[in-house]
């Protein structure tokens, strides 16, 4: 059971399916292209796509069938960065140790390049091979959390929280909507391949949130704490941006402790599974700690 190792396969397994996916930079429209590949090849652990794989592992079916919809996560959450990198958004100038896309191809064309790749995600999601109840119910589910009960709604409660001194509730929402729906969705899609039954969904649902919420407040810490040659992105913007975050709410030691209770309520939540779920396990315990 070496997380790494299982890792660094499934990332593999991952980016090729990405290559074929993605259409190629030289085709027509040849910079719109480039641009979508230039930010989903720049880097990143796959985190996403590798939850889905795992999810249908746990249950004990083959992952294969639902490697286009686990791209399609990547997909989606690589055009969430490129919105949000941009002036009108975060204004940022680095991800990933890389100028941001803007910065490379223009404002236009990395807006377009965001949204193809949000429709090349759906496109992906519906043509999987499964019972069309099954498609329908993905497409549903990355539709509700790319929304206004998702990316995007989470992405405008943000922005209009900047400089003010949020309640609890709406804290736990921005991160709710910005962070844990995409990384919820990516477990749900997971279950949907495997054939879970209701009750594990249930499970699935509250694992997927609880990770989601711990991964966006140690991200938070991080942005506080960490080092920009480490994390390969600008910190300290969310403190200049008067971002609302756990950090700046509560402070970094209450902050761990809050993330530390939601990677406890993850892991709780897969007690009814067998070791098959180990991987799902370990990727959620070291995110209190981890360091970039």
């Amino acid at each position: 059971m070496d997380l790494d190792k299982y890792m660094t396969e499934k990332k593999l397994v991952i980016e090729a399916a990405l290559e074929r996916f993605l259409p190629p930079a030289d085709a027509s429209s040849a910079r719109l292209h480039e641009s979508m590949r230039y930010s989903v090849f720049a880097g990143g652990k796959r985190l996403r796509p590798i939850l889905c794989i795992a999810a249908v592992e746990a249950l004990g079916k083959d992952p294969a069938p639902c490697l286009p919809a686990a791209c399609a996560l990547e997909l989606v959450h690589t055009y969430s960065l490129i919105h949000d990198d941009l002036p009108a958004m975060d204004n940022d100038d680095l991800r990933r140790g890389k100028p941001t896309n803007h910065k490379v191809f223009g404002e236009a064309v990395a807006i377009l390049a965001g949204d193809a790749l949000l429709t090349l995600a759906f496109e992906l999601v519906a043509g999987i091979d499964a019972p069309a109840a099954a498609r329908v119910d993905m497409v549903r589910m990355l539709a509700r959390c790319g929304g206004t009960e998702g990316l995007v709604g989470g992405q405008a409660l943000d922005l209009s929280s900047e400089g003010k001194q949020v309640s609890e509730a709406t804290l736990e929402r921005i991160h709710a909507r910005k962070t844990a729906a995409l990384i919820e969705t990516a477990i749900m899609f997971g279950a949907v391949c495997g054939g879970a039954s209701p009750g594990q969904s249930d499970c699935f649902s509250a694992y997927g949130h609880a990770l989601g919420m711990a991964f966006q407040i140690t991200d938070d810490i991080l942005d506080a704490t960490g080092h920009q040659e480490k994390m390969g992105k600008r910190t300290r913007r969310d403190a200049d941006a008067g971002k609302a975050t756990y950090p700046a709410r509560y402070g970094v030691d209450a902050s761990r402790r809050f993330a530390a209770g939601y990677v406890t309520r993850a892991v709780g939540a897969l007690a009814g599974f067998d070791e098959r779920a180990w991987v799902l396990r370990e990727i959620a315990r070291p995110l209190a700690t981890r360091d970039r």
